[in-house]
C-alpha cells in the first residue's frame, strides 16, 4: 500500500508528483529545486470526481515521508510511516487542509491560511497548506492568497485544486505548477470499489458506470440504497414532461428531493456539532442546559454556518441531479446516432431507445443544453425552482 493507491486513472500525474517529491527530498539535503520541478505552489484541476484534492492529500504525505526506503531509491509515499500516516488522517503538525462546506471561502480564514503558512515546519520538512475549494475563495480572499503565493515563505508548499483553471486567478494560477487530472475510466473505478470496499463486482460495475467515473458519486451509489432510489427518481423525468402541469410538477419535485437530502445531511451532523459546542461553552447540565453568558454569539454562528452548509448540500444534490439527467439524453443521443457499446444508464435502455425513436437529434441536443444553462443558472444564485422549472419546460419543448 502507498499513498498514491487511490488515484485512480492518473498514471501520468502519480509520476509527476513522485519526481517531485523526490526532488523535494534532494532541497532538505542542500539540492537543488530544478531538476524534478519541485515548486512552492501547485494547481490540481480536474473535472469533479477525478481526485483532485486525493492527488493533494497524497502529494502532502509524500512530502512528508519519512521511509528509510527513500535511501534506497525507494518511492515517496510509502503509507506506512507516521509522516505518510499523520498526513492522510489530518493529524499532521505541518499539513493543514482547507475544504469549505459552504458556499465560499472568505478573507478572514484565508488571513489565518497565511498566517499559519508563514510559520517554520515543525518537523523540519515542510509546511503544506491544502486548499480543496480554491474555486470557492470570494475575490478578495484570493488577493490574500496570491500575495502569499508572490512572496512565499521558505518550506512553505500551497497545493491548490480546482475544477479548471479558469476558477483560479490569472494571477494565481501564473504562478502555481499545474496538475490536468482526467476523468478515470468506469473499469478503473469499479475495480477500486471492489479491492478497497469489498463492493460486489455487479454493482461496482453499475455504480462506476452510472457516476461516470466520478469515484466519491461511485462510492456512494454503490453503498447507499436511498442514494440510488433518488437517481432513479431523478430518471423518471424525461417520462415525465408531456405537459406544462407535469413539467411544473416535476421540478417541485427534483426541489423536494434535494432539501430532502441536505435535511437527511443536517440531521447527521448538526446535532452533534450543536452538542459538542454547548460542551465547550460549559453549558450547564442541569436547568434546561442554560449556556454561560456571552456566549449566544458562538452558538448563532453555528447556527448560521449550518444553514450555509444546507444551502450548498442542496445545491449539490440539485447539480447531482443535473448531471444525471444530462447523462440520460446523452445516451438518447448515443441511441440516435447509432452508437455501440454500454450506455451510462444502461438499466433504462427501454425508455431511452423509446424517446430516441420519436425525436431528433436537434431536439436531444436543446434538451442538454437546456440542462447545462439550469446548472450555469444555479452557479449564478437564480432561485432555484425558477431555474428548475425553465429547464422542465424547456425539456418539454426540445
Amino acid at each position: 500500500m502507498s499513498v498514491w493507491d487511490d488515484l485512480v486513472g492518473q498514471d501520468q500525474v502519480v509520476e509527476q508528483l513522485v519526481a517531485a517529491a523526490r526532488s523535494a527530498r534532494a532541497v532538505l539535503a542542500g539540492g537543488d529545486t530544478a531538476a524534478g520541478g519541485m515548486t512552492h505552489a501547485w494547481l490540481f484541476t480536474g473535472p469533479p470526481g477525478s481526485g483532485r484534492a486525493t492527488a493533494a492529500r497524497a502529494f502532502a504525505a509524500a512530502l512528508q515521508c519519512t521511509s528509510p526506503d527513500l535511501e534506497l531509491g525507494g518511492v515517496p509515499g510509502c503509507g506506512f510511516c507516521d509522516g505518510c500516516h499523520t498526513a492522510l488522517i489530518g493529524s499532521h503538525a505541518d499539513v493543514e487542509s482547507v475544504r469549505t462546506d459552504v458556499l465560499s471561502i472568505g478573507v478572514k480564514e484565508t488571513r489565518d491560511l497565511v498566517r499559519n503558512a508563514s510559520m517554520s515546519p515543525a518537523g523540519g520538512r515542510w509546511q503544506i497548506i491544502v486548499v480543496e475549494d480554491s474555486d470557492r475563495l470570494t475575490e478578495g480572499a484570493a488577493n490574500v492568497l496570491l500575495k502569499a503565493i508572490e512572496e512565499p515563505a521558505p518550506r512553505t508548499v500551497w497545493l491548490l485544486c480546482a475544477p479548471s483553471v479558469e476558477d483560479a486567478l490569472p494571477t494565481i494560477r501564473s504562478r502555481c505548477r499545474l496538475l490536468v487530472l482526467r476523468t478515470p475510466p468506469v473499469a478503473a473505478v469499479a475495480d477500486v470499489l471492489v479491492r478497497r470496499d469489498g463492493v460486489d463486482p455487479a454493482m461496482a460495475s453499475f455504480a462506476a458506470r452510472a457516476a461516470q467515473g466520478h469515484i466519491g458519486r461511485a462510492h456512494r451509489l454503490a453503498l447507499d440504497e436511498s442514494a440510488r432510489a433518488r437517481r432513479a427518481e431523478v430518471l423518471k423525468l424525461p417520462l415525465r414532461v408531456g405537459d406544462l402541469g407535469a413539467c411544473l410538477a416535476g421540478a417541485q419535485q427534483l426541489i423536494d428531493a434535494a432539501a430532502e437530502d441536505a435535511k437527511q445531511v443536517a440531521e447527521e451532523v448538526d446535532a452533534k456539532e450543536t452538542e459538542d459546542m454547548r460542551a465547550a461553552l460549559g453549558a450547564a447540565a442541569g436547568i434546561n442546559g442554560r449556556l454561560p453568558r456571552g456566549t449566544a454569539g458562538a452558538m448563532k454562528e453555528l447556527e448560521d454556518r449550518q444553514k450555509r452548509r444546507a444551502t450548498r448540500t442542496q445545491r449539490d444534490t440539485l447539480d447531482r441531479a443535473l448531471i444525471d439527467l444530462a447523462s440520460f439524453y446523452r445516451d438518447v443521443l448515443a441511441v440516435q446516432f447509432g452508437a455501440v457499446g454500454e450506455l451510462s444508464n444502461e438499466e433504462l435502455r427501454g425508455a431511452i431507445e423509446g424517446i430516441a425513436q420519436e425525436s431528433a437529434p436537434e431536439g436531444t441536443l436543446r434538451r442538454i443544453e437546456a440542462v447545462l444553462t439550469c446548472r450555469t443558472a444555479l452557479e449564478r444564485n437564480v432561485a432555484p425552482l425558477l431555474a428548475v422549472e425553465a429547464m422542465t419546460v424547456a425539456l418539454r419543448a426540445g
